[in-house]
């Protein structure tokens, strides 16, 4: 396959990076062809802004995803940009790798997604989910975080991982088209061991070794939705942030006693 490989961490000394070159590594060592954009050594520009197109098709008041449209139609993109949209649709699979922060990605990062995921090619005019413009690829997130698993179980101080991840894995990826397949996350990396780390790095190259067999995260496709936008009457709920209004039940320690 054909991996692109964006990755967002400003030490190259951090685990992060040791995590990116055994990654890189074990890739290629299963004959695929892997291509790297390390934002920060890149010194990518996160902010989107008019500077981005040499044509504008509103050049009275900056309409930024009107303009992508129009840019990749006209070729009107800065090279940069361009660049990057070129890595996106050479690649059968993308992997996001960041460390987590605020429940989210690095600026960098987020800048990279404003300004790359571009209206006209990932998404627009009918693409999204099942009709995305990303459709037949895959893509992973790949995490680092000081945060302890349990910390993230359904029950846990800050919310289930899936919650957490959600925005992500199904509101970036998922909409652009992508399989997604679930993310890979190594823990608590300030108070871990020389030996834990290496043991991080072992399971994540062998989850690099699976990519091309392990299922996808489910996604409703489109049409298990009505012209409300709305989940149709009779279809199964299977996407763990989807819920009928119907199946509210106030959880037994949320309810208080009148006196």
């Amino acid at each position: 396959m054909k991996i692109f490989v964006v990755y967002a961490h400003h030490e190259p000394r951090s685990f992060g990076h040791a995590m990116l070159r055994r990654g890189v590594e074990t890739l290629e060592a299963g004959g695929h062809e892997v291509v790297v954009s390390d934002l920060h050594a890149m010194d990518f520009d996160p902010i989107a802004n008019a500077d981005d197109f040499t044509q504008r098709r509103f050049p009275d008041a900056l309409q930024y995803d009107r303009e992508q449209k129009f840019a990749h139609a006209q070729g009107a993109f800065v090279a940069d940009i361009q660049a990057e949209i070129d890595k996106l649709l050479w690649c059968d699979f993308l992997l996001l790798q960041f460390p987590l922060w605020w429940f989210s990605v690095p600026a960098i990062l987020k800048g990279w997604i404003d300004r790359v995921f571009v209206n006209g090619v990932v998404y627009g005019s009918g693409r999204r989910f099942d009709t995305g413009g990303m459709k037949g690829r895959k893509a992973m997130l790949v995490t680092t975080t000081a945060c302890l698993p349990g910390m993230v179980e359904p029950d846990g101080l800050l919310g289930s991982f899936d919650a957490i991840l959600w925005h992500l894995n199904h509101g970036t990826l998922g909409y652009a088209g992508f399989q997604v397949l679930p993310p890979f996350a190594a823990w608590s990396i300030h108070y871990t061991t020389p030996g834990q780390r290496a043991a991080y790095l072992d399971a994540y190259a062998d989850r690099l070794r699976q990519i091309e067999t392990i299922e996808p995260m489910f996604v409703h496709p489109l049409a298990d939705f009505g012209d409300d936008w709305r989940l149709k009457p009779g279809v199964a709920v299977r996407s763990p942030m989807l819920r009928r209004p119907d199946a509210d039940t106030p959880d037994a320690t949320q309810r208080t006693e009148t006196p």
